[in-house]
């Protein structure tokens, strides 16, 4: 990691140069000036759980999520920006305390390694805004075998709107 750098601007840099690479230069330069807020924005923006864990890389408590028990057929999205993170298929019952998914959705996110308790780990981190989400684990199910421990404080849940009959 570059020293000269805080470890805000550097994950800020991280998140937006991940969102140049998916959408076209004059819509990145807009979402890098929309979500490149102060911090005394994402204070304002978050609940002070979620600016802790998006913005300070903190943990929620296990089994404290209400999206730990959320079944509904549907998208997990960043708390801080809305940007689509997960299918509602792709989660599964992990029993660690946390929301888990073997997969995150194309270009959603971004990683970097995690050495902060002493064991190398791959933290995860929303490709737009740069929030932390939680880890990501070699030990999940089939197809990936990968688990994506997310803090579900750092996500909310949009429901697929039902279809209309008639």
């Amino acid at each position: 990691m570059i020293r000269s750098r805080s470890r805000s601007s550097f994950l800020a840099a991280v998140g937006l140069t991940a969102t140049a690479l998916v959408v076209p230069q004059a819509v990145s330069a807009s979402l890098a000036k929309t979500w490149n807020l102060t911090d005394a924005e994402w204070r304002k923006r978050l609940s002070p759980q979620a600016y802790g864990v998006l913005r300070h890389e903190d943990t929620e408590a296990p089994g404290s999520s209400a999206l730990l028990d959320e079944h509904r057929e549907g998208t997990f999205v960043c708390a801080g920006c809305a940007l689509a993170l997960f299918d509602s298929r792709t989660k599964f019952e992990s029993h660690t305390g946390w929301p888990s998914f073997y997969e995150p959705l194309p270009h959603a996110v971004s990683t970097k390694s995690d050495s902060a308790l002493l064991m190398e780990r791959t933290e995860v981190h929303c490709a737009r805004c740069s929030g932390h989400l939680g880890h990501v684990f070699n030990d999940g199910p089939k197809p990936t075998g990968l688990r994506y421990c997310m803090n579900g404080v750092a996500m909310a849940f949009v429901a697929k709107a039902a279809k209309k009959q008639g």
